[in-house]
């Protein structure tokens, strides 16, 4: 069975967006297509997106315009320690 047969039944709700695709979306028409591609896929799958590795305002945007569901990266926020659970 292909990636895409085994995506169409994976029990998920989120699909995350690697990284090495967001990072370079607006330099890179490849990059750029596989996301919104990515996106498209899992909408239609009835899952949610995460865009990770979102590094500017730029990015942000257009992930936001695209309709990706969630972002992670430094312009959201810094990452932060987990408090002390002791």
């Amino acid at each position: 069975m292909s990636s895409f047969g085994y995506l169409k039944n994976l029990p998920v709700d989120f699909l995350k967006i690697d990284g090495s695709f967001v990072r370079e979306m607006l330099d890179d028409p490849i990059n750029l297509a596989m996301v919104k591609s990515i996106n498209d896929i899992a909408q239609v799958l009835g899952k949610q997106t995460i865009a990770e590795f979102v590094e500017s305002d730029a990015i942000r945007e257009q992930l936001a315009s695209m309709g990706v569901d969630f972002v992670q990266g430094y312009a959201i926020s810094r990452p932060e320690p987990l408090p002390d659970q002791h």
